[in-house]
């Protein structure tokens, strides 16, 4: 059992529970970070606040309490930050406790879409890189990001193969297997013949990109793997916030 402090995870305005589970929500106008904050080289800090502040959409103080937040969560003081690294047992719990992600197979491909490096670890650039994209990200890094997670053997392309078995784990079907398998395979056909726009029976990113922009709401049409929108809305996401994760 570890306690968290968390920042930036729902936006000013929302009080109580939010629907997520384990989360309540209380805003601060100001960024504070007790309960995250550990016994840390001021000026490794600073420097790596720096360097991550050129490709995030994140002030430096919210860079730095997310630093924070993520040696807390690692939990090793012993080891230098470079080094350290959530795994991907950690990474799915903060998906659930935060985020209320409940899908196994998406929930492993956004480690996997946050984990650059391909290493099985989270660490503290990929952490503060993935959330920017994730709590912050332009339309544009958003559908980058929700392509990458879609897409699972490496090749760029979503095959109709992938379709099923994502659509088959995000959708619960209440009828007899052989007429889900059914639906499903008539939901596949739908989703190539609306996104495969050279008719080669699998998705590229040119077709997903041009299907998203002429529709905006297909962005997540094979599983949600980003956050409710309307919980980061409001101009300011200064949130302070004290939630217990069993499990890490």
């Amino acid at each position: 059992m570890v306690t968290l402090c968390w920042c930036g995870v729902a936006s000013c305005g929302i009080s109580g529970n939010s629907g997520r589970p384990g989360l309540e929500v209380g805003c601060l106008r100001s960024l504070h970070c007790f309960e995250a904050t550990l016994d840390m080289d001021q000026k490794v800090l600073k420097r790596l606040v720096e360097s991550i502040s050129k490709s995030v959409n994140f002030k430096k103080s919210e860079i730095e309490c997310l630093i924070r937040i993520f040696h807390n969560v690692v939990g090793r003081g012993d080891m230098k930050l470079a080094n350290a690294g959530l795994d991907r047992n950690t990474f799915r719990v903060i998906l659930h406790s935060i985020f209320g992600m409940t899908d196994d197979v998406l929930m492993n491909r956004v480690f996997f879409a946050f984990d650059k490096d391909n290493d099985n670890y989270i660490n503290v650039k990929e952490w503060v890189k993935g959330l920017s994209v994730f709590l912050r990200g332009t339309f544009e890094e958003k559908l980058k990001f929700c392509f990458e997670v879609y897409y699972f053997n490496g090749d760029g392309y979503i095959s109709r193969e992938r379709i099923y078995d994502m659509l088959k784990t995000s959708l619960h079907q209440q009828s007899p297997e052989e007429e889900a398998d059914e639906g499903i395979r008539e939901l596949v056909d739908i989703a190539l013949k609306k996104m495969d726009y050279d008719n080669d029976g699998r998705i590229s990113f040119a077709d997903f990109e041009r299907a998203v922009k002429e529709d905006r709401l297909l962005l997540e049409v094979f599983g949600p793997c980003l956050p409710d929108a309307k919980v980061f809305l409001e101009p300011v996401i200064y949130t302070f916030t004290q939630i217990t994760v069993q499990g890490l």
